[in-house]
């Protein structure tokens, strides 16, 4: 009986993971993360200057359904923009698997996709074209890959995992799909959704940015 007291004493003070805050801080890069980043998400002939960027703490919520935080980089005119959409999301409880800078993947963002990591900021070409992505500007976010994947014109993935999700009839946790909360978040801010994007170009369901590149 006395253990059975002590638990409901427990769990009545306790804080409910639902009264959680939201959290949100934006700085500029200190010498010890443009040195990490030079050199592996960011180089000389990048399209934005490390300056220009911002690293950004963000809150969220987990598939654990759990609160976390991670870490971004982005724009500095993008900042305000994030932190729209991301409150807009925690409010819903919408799901992101981890937050981790890519440079966490030593620059890949293969490998980032593959851990299933929402990022933004890489200094990269966008896929199947030699023109800087909006990524490489800080102005492009990619969130839940493995669930939202880049689809090529012939409706294929290049990442197993994310072959399940090649159906998109079927809406699941973490999934971005029309009228959804991960597309009405970022539409709320005026951002838009690779998803729409139609032949000849793939289809990305993952990214959002300003541009709609």
């Amino acid at each position: 009986m006395r253990l059975v007291v002590l638990a409901l004493i427990f769990a009545l003070c306790a804080p409910a993971a639902d009264a959680a805050q939201f959290t949100f801080s934006a700085k500029r890069l200190d010498s010890a993360l443009r040195k990490r980043m030079t050199g592996t998400s960011w180089h000389e002939g990048c399209p934005v200057a490390l300056s220009d960027l911002r690293v950004l703490r963000i809150g969220y919520w987990g598939f654990d359904r759990r609160p976390h935080r991670g870490t971004m980089v982005v724009a500095a005119t993008s900042v305000d923009a994030v932190r729209g959409a991301f409150e807009a999301l925690f409010a819903k409880h919408f799901p992101i698997r981890r937050m981790r800078l890519v440079d966490d993947y030593r620059g890949s963002d293969y490998a980032s996709i593959e851990a299933d990591n929402t990022s933004a900021f890489n200094c990269r070409n966008a896929t199947g074209s030699e023109r800087f992505s909006e990524h490489a500007y800080g102005r492009a976010i990619d969130i839940n890959p493995i669930e939202n994947p880049y689809v090529y014109p012939d409706g294929t993935t290049v990442h197993r995992a994310s072959r399940p999700y090649l159906n998109r009839a079927r809406h699941r946790r973490g999934m971005a799909f029309r009228g959804g909360v991960l597309v009405q978040a970022f539409a709320g801010v005026a951002w838009s959704w690779g998803g729409l994007w139609r032949p000849p170009s793939g289809t990305d369901y993952q990214h959002f940015s300003p541009t709609g590149n």
